[in-house]
């Protein structure tokens, strides 16, 4: 039944694409002399929750948001801002006030044109519902539209990542959305948005159609046409893009030693903020609260390996906290070749200090360990890590379960020892990496879950919301570090690429081309061979 299943689905797929490579005329190209549509496909693993990621969270929501939609400033991979929808802006001396200057002539989807309004109403009113915006939201004092070009946001307060995470904020239309419920407005999934691309139709479980801007305010878009099937089954989507039937899709790492060896084929590496395959420790748990034993688990965790055989290769093993992109915010006196040495003799003697002995079994203790149990490369990496553990007498009881419950034992009822989980980085260190070791009393889902909540690290994360000064902030920052590696509880092992799309470069030429923010496709500069 499965092989039946996967048929018909790489059969709907080679249909599309033969569709797209008969609208394209074959002829390479000659294709947009003819006049014929050119049509780029990427398949996706299951029906997007949303269009909108202002308004649902997700991954498919972010990454169609980013076709559709634009934002203020935007942000690349490395952190580096540059204008958007603002082709200006002026931040005070103290903070408290930032001026935006908006390109002229710009129009939404249907016509109508973007202006301060939208901005104000944005700013106002839907920032506040986004992950990333709520914290900024709360800090608008409000937005004074000047003429339909400027607005002026005022602030109660100072917030160190004010551009990053305004960076993050997808402009959506005032005239679409004032006097609605934001929530169910069925804009969220028929969205209007400025982007590159527009949304043409959606067919719940068979595919994502978008059309090509005409009026795209950055350039001519070089895509008539973007279809997005619906591909639930990995094996599907690899046997689909090896055939050339889609330009790009996410594989399972496992295929990836394929990719290496076709030359149409590449593992996208760039375009994407970072990602980690992290552990984390609960600090409440008998075993876990010393910070000593803490450590010497860490060290037990042999990351090359893991990074090596869980991972696929696909990865470089962590030797510190933050990754080498955040150099202005990197503590290099934090290394964790040197501080946590995989040293099997002492880690055995660390633990024999802290007085944990070998039993009679020759294991010291066992840990309940919770991963979320679709994410292959985390379940390997668990797997690895009991093996790797073993070897200093801790035993591990591993516990793979759907996110939903991973959710609920870990942030909610602290029901783990340790955990792993792949993470995103995020556009800044306060609005992503901090999050992790800051305090959490409330429990929050996707924050520190360690019940550990540090005064020293709580300080450093303050001052690093509390200056838009990036020099400062880097110094708050590296003080986190610092204090981190004492205490011991969150720690990434390996940042991870394995789970960014692969291309193939059969149809299409440049869809690796650099793109000035994360997550979209170069629709300005890829053509069509």
């Amino acid at each position: 039944m499965k092989n039946r299943n996967a048929r018909r689905t790489i059969g709907i797929v080679g249909a599309l694409a033969a569709a797209a490579l008969v609208m394209a005329g074959c002829t390479g190209g000659n294709a947009d002399a003819a006049g014929e549509e050119k049509v780029y496909v990427q398949a996706i693993g299951d029906d997007p929750m949303g269009l909108n990621a202002q308004l649902v969270s997700g991954a498919a929501a972010s990454m169609f948001s980013a076709q559709i939609f634009d934002t203020l400033i935007r942000i690349d991979d490395a952190g580096e801002l540059s204008p958007g929808l603002a082709e200006e802006w002026e931040l005070s001396d103290d903070g408290l006030e930032l001026t935006l200057q908006l390109r002229d002539g710009v129009t939404w989807h249907d016509g109508e044109p973007f202006t301060a309004e939208d901005v104000k109403f944005n700013l106002e009113e839907i920032v506040e519902l986004q992950t990333f915006g709520a914290a900024l939201a709360s800090r608008i004092a409000g937005v004074e539209v000047v003429d339909e070009t400027t607005a002026v946001v005022r602030f109660t307060e100072v917030f160190g990542p004010v551009l990053e995470t305004l960076a993050q904020q997808f402009m959506i239309p005032k005239h679409i959305y004032e006097g609605t419920d934001y929530v169910t407005n069925e804009a969220n999934m028929e969205p209007i948005g400025t982007g590159p691309m527009v949304f043409d139709s959606y067919e719940s479980g068979q595919q994502v159609v978008l059309v090509k801007n005409p009026d795209y305010w950055e350039g001519e878009v070089q895509v008539d046409r973007a279809v997005y099937p619906v591909m639930t089954d990995p094996n599907s989507r690899a046997s689909a893009l090896f055939a050339g039937e889609v330009d790009r899709a996410e594989l399972d790492p496992s295929q990836q030693k394929r990719v290496e060896q076709d030359p149409d084929l590449e593992l996208m590496t760039e375009g994407f903020f970072a990602q980690a395959i992290t552990v984390m420790m609960n600090g409440l748990s008998p075993e876990l609260t010393d910070p000593t034993v803490r450590a010497a688990v860490f060290a037990a965790l042999d990351r090359e390996a893991i990074t090596d055989v869980a991972l696929s290769g696909l990865g470089e093993p962590t030797t510190g906290f933050f990754p080498p992109s955040l150099e202005w915010a990197l503590n290099t006196d934090v290394d964790f070749e040197r501080d946590f040495p995989r040293d099997i003799d002492a880690i055995n003697e660390a633990l024999d200090e802290a007085g944990f002995p070998r039993g009679s079994d020759g294991l010291r203790f066992t840990l309940d360990v919770r991963y979320i149990s679709e994410l292959s490369e985390v379940a390997a990496t668990a797997e690895m890590a009991k093996s790797q553990l073993e070897e200093v007498g801790i035993g591990l009881n591993l516990v793979g379960t759907s996110a939903s419950v991973f959710t609920e034992k870990v942030y909610t009822t602290s029901e783990f020892d340790l955990s792993f989980l792949r993470s995103t980085v995020g556009a800044d260190p306060s609005t992503g990496i901090v999050r992790w070791y800051a305090c959490n009393p409330n429990r929050a889902a996707a924050s520190n879950p360690s019940q550990i909540c540090d005064e020293q690290i709580q300080a450093a994360a303050d001052g690093a919301l509390g200056t838009t000064d990036r020099a400062q902030r880097g110094e708050h920052l590296k003080d986190l570090q610092q204090r981190a590696s004492e205490l011991m509880f969150y720690a990434p092992l390996s940042w991870y690429y394995g789970s960014f799309p692969t291309v193939s470069s059969k149809r299409w030429e440049g869809q690796l081309d650099a793109v000035s923010t994360t997550n979209t496709v170069p629709w300005t500069t890829m053509t069509l061979k």
